[in-house]
């Protein structure tokens, strides 16, 4: 942590805003490395200021779209409690989308909930009335939590998660709507799918890669869809993205015709005004269920970035920065 001071003047293009919350994602750990393996994210700079999500309000602007008190979010969200930057990365929210929630922003009408909608919809081949089951690891983490919701809500009739505590097993199933939720640190994941999935597994939305879902996948049927959305397992590893699977996994894929295509939602961007206002109607209408955990103050971001990645939160994690 450093103190620094802002410049008084803004040169023109430039808002000043305060940081009222940040989001700590997995995607992150990819930022650590030297080669993000990925084109669209930039590794962070030793040091730089750090960034990623955020939510904020405009102090001070010299760019035309942008007025003071205005409700802003950015990709790009330095890790300050305050900040002078290009009004280019901002863009301007409606508090209405989210009853005033402005955390939201950050997670089910934000990049995760997109993620999760357009996901399902766009990899999931979801079909009403047809019986399909769906299985989410990293059920209880941001995405996961949403697509299970959001899977029953395009017409799963089966939903089952994968996470890592009996506490997050209990909100999943009792606070959540999930129809079943399997430990994997304590349950034996193959004969539990079996019990919850008799009739196999549809989709699968994988969050995390490894060998949860090496043994998913092995209990998948034919012509069935794996939405490849995170390998929160492989971050720490130093192996392509996404990682190649064991021979005998990769048998199956195509023994079965399974589809396992890389998910980038950055990819839908036409679709991300319908998706938010879809996610915004569901939120309004108790039909998508949220759940936060929140770490108040900036110099706890490190801590709170490290809890999430070892499966410390329950839905979003979020740094609150400053109050009202």
């Amino acid at each position: 942590m450093e103190e620094g001071c802002l410049p008084e003047d803004l040169q023109e293009g430039q808002v000043k805003v305060r940081t009222r919350f940040l989001s700590v994602d997995p995607y992150m750990r990819c930022r650590l490395n030297e080669d993000t393996g990925t084109s669209y994210l930039l590794p962070w700079q030793v040091s730089s200021v750090v960034d990623g999500g955020g939510v904020g309000v405009v102090e001070e602007s010299k760019h035309q779209m942008f007025r003071k008190c205005d409700v802003v979010t950015s990709f790009s969200w330095p890790w300050q409690s305050q900040a002078i930057v290009d009004g280019k990365i901002l863009t301007k929210l409606d508090p209405e989308l989210v009853d005033g929630h402005l955390s939201h922003f950050l997670g089910v009408v934000g990049m995760p909930g997109l993620t999760s909608l357009l996901g399902v919809r766009e990899k999931g081949h979801v079909k009403p009335g047809t019986n399909q089951t769906m299985v989410v690891s990293g059920a209880a983490g941001a995405c996961g939590m949403l697509a299970g919701q959001i899977s029953r809500l395009e017409g799963c009739s089966r939903v089952v998660g994968i996470c890592g505590t009996d506490e997050k097993c209990r909100v999943l199933v009792c606070e959540i709507g999930f129809d079943a939720a399997i430990n994997y640190k304590k349950d034996n994941i193959a004969e539990k799918l079996q019990e919850y999935c008799p009739d196999g597994v549809d989709s699968y939305f994988d969050n995390v890669g490894g060998e949860i879902s090496n043994t998913v996948i092995s209990q998948m049927n034919k012509n069935s869809h794996i939405i490849l959305c995170g390998q929160i397992s492989q971050y720490n590893k130093d192996v392509p993205y996404p990682p190649t699977l064991p021979p005998h996994t990769e048998g199956i894929l195509k023994e079965r015709n399974i589809t396992r295509e890389r998910f980038i939602v950055l990819n839908y961007s036409d679709k991300y005004d319908t998706g938010l206002v879809q996610l915004s109607q569901w939120l309004k209408e108790g039909k998508l269920k949220v759940r936060e955990t929140v770490v108040k103050g900036l110099e706890n971001i490190g801590a709170a970035f490290q809890s999430m990645m070892k499966g410390g939160n329950i839905g979003k994690q979020i740094v609150l920065v400053s109050e009202g």
